[in-house]
């Protein structure tokens, strides 16, 4: 099959006679490259700051690394892939000679993704890449359309959940390095599934950068963010670190698209935003198959998304919906701390507007904020939305990682999922959820000696003001980050997924995509926003138009109490209903407790 390679700036790349190493070093007095032998090469260095030198010293596989004028060693920031870890030698690499057997898969259309999130350490036993593609079939035959990988670039120490990452080019040695990855990327596209990836480019994570040595000006300190200086997006070649690191990932490693991490931590005060350009760079270069890209903004804005007249994005495809998840996780456990007080009156109505039109805050006052929060989202179609009942930060970010099993009643959860996983809204499912994993996700990271220290109490800190957590003692109950055991508390129990609860839970998954697969996905394009008939606090009904002049409808009932419900006249087809006592009772103009209904309505009486 055809090998994929990507032409960076920043690194080495192979030529037909050896390789070309390159480092932007404007603060080095001098750059030399080292052999794994011990040998040092004399770099040469432009105007601006880039040391160069084309050798065939290093072999294929061999290690090297660059040493500073003052013998410091430093890694390749660049480095397709390390020996072991991020302060030793990065490793020569050569993608040409992996063989992809699903080479001309072009992927799949937005409206038909529904994904999955997952830790590749946590996933499987194994904890690596190859454990992963174990069980590609399994979420395959789940109803899963799209697996997205939480971030694997390189970052200190074998375990962590991957923001902290500093070789962002490296897919993690401890996962099995590039290989392994361009492995399972290729499976998963021979069982129809698309693969995105998670890239973090807000910050360099506290241990292995070591960019300030000989380029300090990929950061301006006249500007700090929590993690420090903020990164220079307004240079050249700062820019270009970043735009081709997104092509890089979905050009060499053919992933279907990307989710940035945290754009609204973003510090740019470049003329053209950093994101507009490589939502740009990947839209001009990359035309012949499916490329989604999707964001995490708690701003609530819809400026990066805009879309064309017939349904197509011309910049970013969808943004994480923090607001469903709010309003859902306020509604099936009752909690209000922190965020969650912005949710705490009317959840039901919020998440109806929600459900109807992308957002429900959208301009609207926050309490938590002190602020007005968000934008108009009326005008964006559902597909611009992913919604979720858990993910890594939702679950992870609570002090004691609980799973949302654990938190609510199975009936309230199952209902909720009943939306998630019919509404026009891209649904997104995190590992294990779909046979009702009970072992917590927790924060990890595998940091040692004083920053080891400062993350565990920082971590602590971070609840204080919890009421659960007021007490300092029962602070020091949180568990620390950096102990393996957190790691292993974490990881999905597949045995789980066998268990008479397990098995009934994922059979109800399943039920529930087959539905969306057969009866609502072949609708979603140029599918639009809903309309919301508000009953009372609880009890509402959705329509959204959907192709071939059919409607959708969900009639639902949030509630511990019966309530009346007005079924619509007209042709109608009945998709799902929870509990199955909900047909019989919605014919009778009412609808159980946490009971729901979907159907759709039929133009011209079919």
């Amino acid at each position: 099959m055809t090998a994929f390679t990507f032409r960076k700036q920043w690194g080495a790349e192979l030529l037909d006679n050896g390789a070309n190493f390159r480092i932007w070093a404007p603060a080095a007095e001098g750059v030399w490259l080292r052999d794994d032998k011990g040998a040092l090469h004399k770099m040469t260095c432009d105007d601006a700051g880039w040391f160069s030198l084309h050798t065939d010293a290093i072999p294929v596989d061999g290690g090297y690394c660059f040493q500073l004028a003052d013998g410091t060693r430093v890694p390749d920031p660049a480095s397709r892939a390390q020996i072991s870890e991020v302060h030793g030698q990065s490793r020569l690499v050569d993608p040409r000679r992996f063989e992809w057997r699903y080479g001309e898969w072009r992927g799949r259309a937005w409206e038909e993704a529904v994904v999955y999130e997952l830790h590749t350490g946590a996933f499987s036993d194994s904890g690596d890449f190859e454990g992963v593609r174990a069980h590609l079939a399994h979420l395959r035959d789940l109803g899963i359309t799209a697996v997205e990988l939480m971030p694997v670039a390189q970052f200190a120490g074998n375990r962590g959940w991957g923001y902290d990452g500093v070789l962002l080019y490296a897919p993690h040695s401890a996962y099995g390095g590039p290989d392994a990855l361009k492995r399972l990327v290729d499976e998963a596209h021979g069982l129809g599934l698309m693969v995105l990836l998670d890239v973090v480019y807000n910050h360099f994570g506290p241990d292995g950068n070591y960019l300030s040595l000989y380029a300090s000006e990929f950061f301006d300190r006249s500007r700090m963010t929590p993690w420090g200086p903020a990164i220079a997006f307004d240079r050249p070649p700062v820019r270009t670190y970043f735009v081709e690191n997104a092509l890089y990932w979905l050009e060499e490693f053919r992933f279907d698209g990307l989710r940035l991490d945290a754009i609204d931590q973003i510090d740019d005060q470049s003329e053209e935003p950093i994101l507009e350009e490589i939502a740009a760079s990947i839209r001009t270069q990359i035309k012949n198959r499916h490329i989604h890209l999707t964001t995490e903004d708690s701003r609530n804005i819809v400026s990066l998304h805009p879309y064309t007249a017939n349904g197509h994005p011309t910049r970013y495809t969808a943004e994480w919906n923090d607001d469903w998840h709010h309003a859902a996780h306020v509604l099936v456990t009752g909690e209000q701390d922190g965020y969650y007080a912005d949710y705490k009156e009317g959840p039901a109505i919020l998440l109806a507007r929600t459900l109807a039109e992308g957002f429900s805050y959208q301009g609207e006052y926050s309490t938590h904020l002190k602020r007005p929060r968000g934008e108009p989202s009326t005008d964006q179609p559902p597909g611009a939305f992913i919604d979720f009942l858990q993910n890594h930060d939702q679950t992870g970010n609570r002090a004691m990682g609980e799973r949302l099993t654990t938190l609510a009643d199975p009936r309230r959860i199952e209902a909720m999922l009943s939306i998630l996983l019919l509404a026009p809204h891209i649904p997104l499912l995190f590992m294990g959820e779909e046979w009702g994993e009970t072992r917590p996700f927790l924060f990890f990271t595998d940091f040692h000696g004083e920053l080891a220290d400062a993350v565990r109490e920082g971590r602590r800190k971070e609840f204080a003001d919890w009421p659960a957590f007021a007490d300092p003692d029962m602070r020091t109950l949180i568990p620390d980050p950096n102990a393996l055991s957190t790691f292993n508390a974490s990881k999905i129990d597949w045995r789980k997924r066998t268990s008479p609860d397990g098995s009934r839970r994922l059979s109800f998954m399943r039920n529930l995509l087959h539905v969306r697969q057969t009866c609502i996905t072949p609708l979603l394009a140029g599918s639009g926003s809903g309309k919301v008939a508000v009953q009372d606090d609880t009890n509402f009904h959705i329509i959204w138009p959907l192709a071939s002049r059919k409607h959708l409808h969900l009639h639902a009932n949030l509630s511990d109490s019966m309530a009346p419900a007005s079924p619509p006249q007209g042709s109608l087809r009945l998709l799902h209903t929870y509990p199955e006592t909900a047909a019989t009772a919605f014919a009778e103009g009412q609808l159980p407790p946490w009971g729901l209904v979907w159907h759709h309505e039929l133009p011209g009486g079919e």
